[in-house]
């Protein structure tokens, strides 16, 4: 009941609301998850994956109902500037379901700690940032040590390089999960958006006041490369259900073949400048 409150075309009109509903769905999936597995010896210990699971699945018929909308555009309009000024509007529309994520993940992740609700996040956010130290940075959840690393001998362009290329492998596996489950790359957001919420509450340690800070942080180059992800599971959607409706046998389809291989440039070379940003802007910020 709870995920069909709100269709693509409400979404589309008024983007802002998604923020909210992500900020529910989130927050269900911790509620839930915390009733009905803390007490399970075993399946308390993957919370994290549980609440990240909860979440794709309030968002999965939103998600389905989004891209075959997006599909039947492409159908009904001619001109890849048309076609990107409209997807804009679904592609802000999950930038909104997004935020709500990270805001109502990061404001659990403070509020219940200390608790293993977000282990898996936390390991993840570990073995990123400080590979070397990692059963250190367990123990100390701490942003200082998260900045001792590997990675801290590399020069600029060496991190670029790193960053954009660990980032093209998820915009490649965020496609090719939406050509093969057309919603299904809505897991791989669900999941980033619990790390980044992760990275905020360490970075805000555990403390409220500093939760906008946080997310400001994160945020600043998180945004463009998230946008990213989302336009890139955009473009394997479109296809994937231009392929079950069979519109394969129609000339349209070359179109939306094209629209397609449009948006994944952009999203290459939107991710490109989340990694300049990343290296650059946001050091020098916080």
């Amino acid at each position: 009941m709870l995920e069909m409150l709100l269709s693509p075309g409400k979404a589309e009109r008024a983007s802002w609301t998604l923020f909210f509903v992500g900020l529910v769905y989130a927050s269900l999936s911790i509620i839930l998850v915390n009733w009905i597995f803390s007490g399970d010896a075993i399946l308390s210990k993957y919370s994290g994956i549980l609440i990240v699971t909860f979440s794709v699945m309030f968002s999965l018929p939103f998600m389905y109902y989004l891209i075959k909308n997006e599909e039947e555009k492409d159908i009904e309009y001619e001109g890849s500037f048309r076609m990107l000024r409209e997807h804009s509007k679904a592609i802000l529309s999950l930038m909104w379901l997004f935020l709500g994520f990270v805001v109502a993940f990061s404001f659990w992740y403070i509020v219940l700690a200390p608790n293993q609700n977000f282990r898996a996040q936390i390991e993840t956010y570990c073995l990123i940032n400080r590979p070397a130290n990692f059963d250190a940075c367990i123990t100390e959840y701490g942003i200082k040590t998260a900045k001792i690393g590997v990675t801290a001998a590399l020069t600029a362009k060496e991190k670029i390089f790193m960053i954009f290329v660990n980032n093209i492998y998820v915009l490649i596996f965020t496609l090719v999960f939406s050509l093969i489950f057309g919603a299904g790359a809505i897991f791989v957001l669900a999941w980033n958006a619990s790390v980044i919420a992760a990275a905020v509450g360490i970075f805000s340690k555990s403390n409220l006041s500093a939760l906008p800070l946080g997310i400001a942080r994160y945020m600043i180059h998180g945004v463009p490369e998230i946008a990213a992800y989302f336009v890139a599971a955009l473009a394997g959607g479109i296809v994937s259900v231009a392929i079950i409706k069979h519109d394969t046998r129609s000339e349209k389809f070359w179109s939306i073949l094209q629209d397609s291989l449009n948006l994944i440039i952009i999203a290459v070379i939107i991710l490109f400048l989340a990694s300049l940003i990343e290296v650059f802007i946001t050091p020098a910020l916080f």
